[in-house]
């Protein structure tokens, strides 16, 4: 399953909005992306599976990419 996952850079700064960023991480369950991301410095915001027509729509975007930890 491919998981959307929100993030800050910087786990030690407050969050600001307009910092926000995305991957796409392949993984089991949403515990099992947040593990595959523990090593880095990642102030995860939010989680979020992805299938269908969502999907569809991810992956017209030209950097859309999968990574696969």
């Amino acid at each position: 399953m491919i998981f959307k996952v929100y993030f800050q850079d910087n786990f030690h700064q407050v969050p600001v909005r307009e910092n926000t960023k995305a991957i796409y991480v392949e993984g089991e369950t949403e515990e099992d992306v947040r593990y595959k991301l523990k090593d880095r410095d990642y102030n995860i915001e939010f989680v979020t599976p992805i299938s269908g027509a969502f999907l569809e729509y991810e992956q017209q975007n030209p950097d859309f990419t999968v990574e696969k930890i």
